[in-house]
């Protein structure tokens, strides 16, 4: 009876002597026994044989060891069956052959007889690496299971979530597309993958009519994946439109984030779209509702602008007559006397008149941008008052107003929406004070840093739901909408300013008050003009060089005759040679016979604005001053207007003024300087 080493000798002797007969006879037996699986190239005896040579070295090098190593070697053997469509039955039926054909040969080789320490060991070695084998197979069995579900899940996101998926290559080649990108661009998806973009894109976006949401052509390097190629990072936010095959347009949204491997190498781009549609469609709509929101406001606006303009207009007329009133006694009496002092009081009238309509027509204007810069608050008030006070005390029960100002210096906001908001602060308190009464106007530093204006009025306080709502611009309470939406706009406008507009009841009851907190300006207040000085010529930005006053040939153009003659008189007795056109076809007339030193034009005329006027004398001879006199305001001239011409004068003009800027004068190759908005409004 041979030991267990001589049983390791007898077998590794075998496999060493008849391995290439062992080799065929378990090949046959395992075809026979495994004839329904179809093995790729059906050779079967390359691993058997590798199995039985790697199984006689280590018999014959490790001894015992062999038992607990060769199961090692075999174990890969179970995932290249699986490979080859093995069950894990075929796999036991495989190592039993192979029992079963060691013994035969053995017992062959023998005489017939098998050891029983021989027979133990095969049974051993043939059991121990069909374990092995079977683990293997299982192993890899289980993993492409959860790949198989993995693929599956994966398979069915991408075929039912909203979101389309492209890949694409470094190459720009699109690799794959999910089937919502299919959906969502309403082309097959053949159209897409398979080739570069800049082949395929092209005119998969023709047909689908791709554009951006300003109607233009969406072009093939638009597309994210493309940008994100050649700037290697993310795209996001990419809209798109294009026409379905059904009709009806769709709204896209792509975004692009590029792939990297591990040392930082590029690997490809993915791109998502997104339907947006519907979202599109009503931000569309909210769009649309808002500009009808902002039209309606607008239209309140100008009601509430008006309304108050017509009030003002009101209380002017009666301060104008009280001017005329002392023009035409003064002018009585100077017929009756010459005394200089009757001369100097028309004068200061007429200055008088000349500021009150300045300030109606800065109220008026429809101003489009604000000016932020240091407004002097007690003397913004001053000139509130003056523009609200006709409408404040011609009334059956006046409302007289009180001022109590000590803020002698200036707020960061704009003065003309600043002279105007105190206006209309004035005029809604006086609408709550039906039976008259005082209307006190307080001014103090509140922080050091900051103004208090302080507007108590003594109509009836407030109730909380009143408070709550004032500032609500959709209140529908009787004749609160106006005056709710202009205290929601002043709010917003003194927010701007870095303020805050604010109203509580009055704490003895006797009425409410509103209070405007504003920051102090913190440059040091410019030298403000003051009150009475009249109205100035506004010149180009940078005063012309002063020369010597001398003969200047001078053009008056004005389709008022009164107008134009008294001007020409005026300033033939300065000295200069003044020629008078009545349009300004014949004033065109007159300048291509001998071009003027300077023109001062109308702004207003039937055939010709003169500012059109200015621009074709500033093509003839662009050396010329220029300059326009009107008794508008000119904050709704544009930019290039205003570049045209060198000063504005308002009406009734200063002839101190006008002497100065007719005694300047321009280089020949000098140009015309730019006119300044901002001074213009002066």
């Amino acid at each position: 009876m041979p030991s267990s080493q001589d049983a390791i000798a007898a077998l590794s002797g075998l496999l060493s002597d008849e391995g290439e007969r062992i080799t065929r006879l378990w090949s046959k037996r395992l075809r026979a026994e495994t004839y329904e699986v179809e093995v790729p190239g059906r050779d079967l005896r390359a691993p058997l044989r590798h199995l039985l040579d790697e199984l006689a070295r280590l018999l014959q090098d490790r001894g015992e060891d062999a038992v607990r190593l060769w199961p090692e070697v075999v174990r890969s053997h179970g995932a290249f069956r699986y490979d080859q469509n093995f069950e894990p039955e075929d796999l036991t039926r495989e190592f039993k052959s192979l029992q079963e054909v060691l013994l035969y040969v053995y017992a062959r080789r023998n005489g017939g007889a098998i050891h029983a320490d021989v027979a133990e060991l095969v049974s051993e070695l043939v059991w121990e690496a069909d374990a092995s084998a079977q683990a293997s197979y299982a192993r890899v069995l289980k993993t492409e299971e959860v790949r198989f579900r993995e693929a599956a899940v994966m398979e069915s996101v991408l075929n039912h979530v909203e979101v389309g998926i492209l890949l694409a290559e470094t190459d720009g080649m699109v690799s794959f597309a999910s089937p919502p990108v299919s959906r969502l661009m309403g082309v097959p998806m053949r159209a897409v993958v398979g080739a570069r973009a800049a082949g395929t894109l092209g005119p998969v976006l023709s047909q689908v009519n791709a554009r951006h949401p300003t109607g233009e052509p969406f072009k093939v390097q638009d597309m994210p994946f493309l940008r994100a190629l050649r700037e290697k990072a993310p795209v996001r936010g990419v809209m798109m439109q294009v026409e379905r095959p059904g009709g009806g347009d769709a709204t896209l949204e792509m975004s692009a984030t590029p792939v990297w491997e591990e040392d930082h190498v590029l690997a490809g781009v993915i791109q998502t779209f997104s339907d947006r549609t519907e979202a599109a469609v009503k931000t569309k709509a909210l769009e649309n509702a808002h500009d009808e929101v902002r039209r309606l406001q607008g239209q309140l606006l100008r009601r509430t602008r008006q309304q108050a303009l017509g009030q003002l207009a009101s209380g002017a007329a009666h301060a104008l007559n009280n001017f005329l009133n002392v023009l035409r006694l003064r002018i009585t009496l100077l017929r009756r006397e010459y005394k200089p002092e009757h001369v100097d009081s028309l004068d200061k009238t007429v200055r008088q008149i000349g500021e009150l309509v300045a300030r109606l027509q800065e109220f008026s204007v429809q101003r489009t941008e604000e000016r932020l810069g240091n407004v002097p608050v007690d003397q913004t008030v001053r000139e509130a008052l003056e523009l609200a006070r006709g409408e404040l005390e011609q009334r059956e029960h006046p409302v007289h107003t009180e001022l109590d100002l000590g803020f002698p210096w200036g707020v960061k906001a704009d003065a003309g929406f600043f002279r105007e908001l105190i206006v209309n602060l004035m005029l809604s308190a006086r609408d709550r004070m039906e039976g008259g009464g005082t209307l006190v106007v307080h001014s103090r530093p509140a922080g050091g840093d900051w103004l208090d204006l302080r507007i108590d009025d003594g109509g009836r306080p407030y109730t909380q739901d009143e408070l709550a709502g004032l500032f609500d611009p959709l209140r529908r309470d009787p004749g609160a909408p106006q005056f709710s939406l202009f205290l929601a706009v002043a709010r917003t406008q003194v927010q701007r300013w870095g303020g805050e507009l604010t109203v509580e009841n009055r704490r003895d009851g006797s009425g409410a008050s509103f209070i405007v907190r504003l920051p102090r300006f913190s440059e040091a207040l410019a030298p403000s003009p003051m009150p009475g000085t009249g109205p100035q010529p506004t010149p180009a930005m940078g005063r012309l060089p002063r020369v010597p006053q001398r003969a200047r040939r001078v053009l008056v153009v004005d389709d008022d005759l009164d107008n134009a003659r008294m001007m020409a008189e005026v300033l033939g007795e300065e000295g200069y040679d003044v020629q008078v056109a009545h349009s300004p076809d014949v004033a065109l007339h007159m300048w291509e016979k001998n071009p003027y030193d300077a023109a001062l034009l109308d702004a207003v005329m039937p055939e010709m604005t003169g500012w059109e006027l200015a621009r074709e004398l500033r093509q003839r001879t662009p050396q010329a001053l220029l300059a326009i006199v009107t008794g508008m305001d000119v904050r709704g001239q544009n930019r290039a207007n205003l570049a045209q011409v060198d000063a504005v004068f308002r009406k009734p003009i200063d002839v101190g003024a006008l002497d100065d800027f007719l005694s300047q004068t321009r280089g020949e190759d000098e140009p015309a300087e730019q006119t300044d908005l901002h001074d213009a409004t002066h």
